[in-house]
């Protein structure tokens, strides 16, 4: 069953279009993700009102997939993690959803 990872962001402030860039479904993160074996998509969801949260959701095929993009591909995860985040004011991991 589909697997989904969803995270909140405050963008910083003035690195808002850098932020949308990177975190966007053709960004930086989705780029890395597209190494990983069933890797299904990233969505970015702009806040409704200035300043408010973004949400990105993850789409993988299963939780075993995300798990072996980890084991291989973890050390650049963290490394990206590490160099996006001045453009995160806040990130907070909301949960992992499995999609029936």
């Amino acid at each position: 069953m589909p697997y989904v990872r969803v995270w909140k962001f405050r963008a910083a402030p003035g690195r808002t279009a850098e932020f949308e860039s990177a975190y966007g479904p053709a960004g930086d993160w989705a780029r890395l993700f597209r190494l990983g074996e069933g890797y299904l998509g990233t969505e970015l969801l702009h806040p409704a009102q200035t300043g408010g949260p973004y949400l990105t959701i993850d789409r993988w095929r299963s939780e075993a997939d995300w798990q072996r993009f980890l084991d291989t591909h973890g050390s650049a995860y963290r490394a990206l993690d590490a160099r996006l985040a001045p453009l995160g004011a806040e990130d907070t991991e909301v949960g992992n959803f499995i999609v029936p």
